[in-house]
């Protein structure tokens, strides 16, 4: 006895596209044999399951299957050619056709006889998609996107995604984010993707990163630039400053009389990527003059300016 498609989905046969649609994921996903290895059941009820979704996911099939039962397929297909004379029987032809004449393939399958209200074009379309539907095929991919620190994308680290499938139900998977990647990289999950419906492997997951901006430190490549507060005496005089990196605290050496907008390079201490060479930093120094300086320290130190006069501005054009 043939069985019955919708038996094979669990629905009823009032059910809708979307319902239909549904219940073979859910079967797809409990039987696919990638999930089940060695499980030849499994198997066999996988192709039971798309069998009866190639049918019922295309209305007419499901029309024609709904009136004619297991016997769809020979309704659909005109059940062969209609009655009357063979036209070769007889002609005394050779295997091209009658008379020896040749027979035009394109024109037998273009448009030919009619058969079943189709053509053998018709006929020959169907027989070829029937055997291409047999051949395993992967199955679709699925685009995500995260949005991760600036720290992790630097250094390297762990995110969590969320995926909701067409029944509702989350799945969360850990995904590992390699040290250095770039804003608007792509990582590919092998074989977390939608499931074959021909019994091939499944589809990736393909989840672009995003990054989030950091409050101080910004990235070109694998370099970083910082801008570091320094004193007016540090300026002045000089000396060393503590300058945090994403590889650990470094002191780096301001020259006696540094201006604001001098920046100081640490070598190998920018980005430093999984396979790469590593980026530098740069430090860009800024003045910040003391907020409580009273007014005779401030006309000393006024004083002490006006012995050196220069104008800072006289390159600057338009």
């Amino acid at each position: 006895m043939a069985e019955d498609f919708y038996e094979t989905l669990g629905v009823s046969r009032q059910a809708t596209q979307d319902e239909i649609r549904t219940a073979y994921r859910q079967m797809a996903r409990k039987h696919h044999p990638d999930l089940n290895p060695g499980d030849t059941k499994a198997k066999e009820k996988f192709q039971r399951v798309q069998e009866a979704f190639d049918v019922l996911n295309d209305t007419q099939k499901r029309e024609l299957y709904d009136r004619y039962g297991s016997a769809y397929e020979t309704v659909g297909g005109g059940g062969g050619p209609r009655p009357g004379p063979n036209p070769w029987a007889g002609t005394g032809g050779g295997p091209g056709g009658p008379q020896g004449f040749d027979v035009n393939l394109d024109d037998l399958f273009g448009g030919g006889a009619d058969v079943g209200g189709g053509g053998f074009a018709d006929l020959f379309r169907n027989f070829k998609q029937r055997n291409k539907r047999s051949a395993p095929t992967r199955g679709s991919n699925i685009e995500h996107e995260i949005t991760v620190p600036f720290a992790t994308a630097v250094l390297g680290g762990e995110a969590e995604i969320s995926l909701r499938d067409e029944t509702g139900q989350t799945e969360s998977l850990r995904v590992k984010i390699p040290a250095g990647i770039a804003p608007g990289k792509k990582i590919r999950l092998r074989g977390k993707g939608e499931p074959s419906r021909t019994g091939g492997p499944a589809g990736d997951i393909l989840i672009r990163v995003n990054v989030a901006p950091h409050p101080h430190y910004r990235r070109q490549g694998n370099r970083l630039d910082v801008r570091v507060p320094i004193t007016l005496a540090e300026a002045m005089g000089g000396g060393k400053i503590d300058v945090p990196t994403p590889h650990g605290t470094i002191a780096l050496t301001v020259p006696p009389g540094t201006s604001s907008g001098s920046k100081l390079r640490a070598k190998g201490q920018g980005v430093k990527p999984a396979n790469g060479d590593p980026g530098d930093l740069f430090a860009e120094v800024q003045i910040i003059l003391p907020k409580n300086m009273d007014e005779a320290d401030r006309e000393t130190v006024l004083e002490t300016l006006k012995k050196y006069p220069e104008n800072p501005r006289s390159d600057l054009r338009w």
